[in-house]
């Protein structure tokens, strides 16, 4: 059934050239799990979002937990630092020391993680035996 058939019928008064225009306005837009997937779907990014959830965490210890290279974890921090979800605190006591921890907006994403944990469990189980 197409999404015009579901809506009903299409008004009289709109002309081909409108509903042309509509269709391509919505083709144009891009979809908002698209928009999230872009900002936190990366495999790398997600493994330290997750393990962020646990507390601030320095560095080194995130690249122990995670087991993501130096280059890698820089870089991943930097765009989540980028995009709002990470926050750095500089420590500069001896020995001096860079400390990670979620922002509001990565904090939110909690549920999200515990959705897609029940959801492994459910539909994955067959994988993990």
């Amino acid at each position: 059934m197409s999404s015009q058939e579901l809506a009903g019928s299409e008004p009289a008064d709109t002309t081909d050239a409108e509903a042309d225009a509509d269709t391509s306005a919505v083709l144009e837009t891009p979809c908002p799990v698209v928009d999230s997937l872009e900002q936190i779907g990366s495999r790398w990014r997600l493994v330290v979002l997750h393990e962020l959830l646990n507390g601030e965490s320095r560095f080194n210890e995130l690249k122990r937990e995670t087991d993501a290279n130096a280059r890698t974890l820089s870089r991943v921090l930097d765009d989540l630092q980028e995009t709002g979800f990470v926050d750095r605190r500089l420590e500069e006591d001896s020995p001096v020391a860079t400390y990670y921890s979620l922002t509001a907006k990565g904090e939110s994403l909690a549920p999200v993680f515990e959705e897609i944990d029940e959801w492994a469990h459910e539909w994955l189980a067959e994988c993990s035996g």
